[in-house]
């Protein structure tokens, strides 16, 4: 069971970046995937996260309107789609997984698995 984030990189203020979290070993019908991120001497951040069944999909307000959260069933895979990246997204960008469907999972950071971070920084 593994989750495989990429996609950060260095942008500059104003851009875009899109951030892939592949998921093996289990399903994305039925696990919900979310992507948190860090920033240094900050609290984790719970960014977006989508639900399958219903589809539906959540986005912290700071992100909301400029993030779209994707996923594609057939590679096993979710997206982020950053666009107008402010110096305040730079952070560590984290995937995390959990069987079934809940927001308040994801909103307390309770989720089964976690990938590896990918690094996204915005320079102003």
């Amino acid at each position: 069971l593994q989750l495989q984030a990429s996609g950060g990189g260095l942008v500059q203020t104003g851009g875009s970046l899109k951030l892939s979290c592949a998921a093996s070993g289990f399903p994305l019908d039925n696990h919900f995937i979310g992507w948190y991120r860090q920033a240094p001497g900050k609290e984790r951040e719970g960014v977006s996260c989508i639900f399958s069944n219903p589809s539906s999909a959540y986005y912290a307000d700071s992100v909301k309107g400029r993030f779209t959260i994707s996923s594609d069933h057939a590679k096993n895979t979710v997206y982020l789609q950053m666009n107008n990246l402010e110096p305040e997204d730079t952070a560590v960008y984290y995937c995390a997984a959990r069987f079934g469907n809940g927001l308040g999972y994801f909103v307390g950071g309770d989720m089964d698995y976690w990938g590896k971070g990918t690094q996204v920084t915005v320079s102003s």
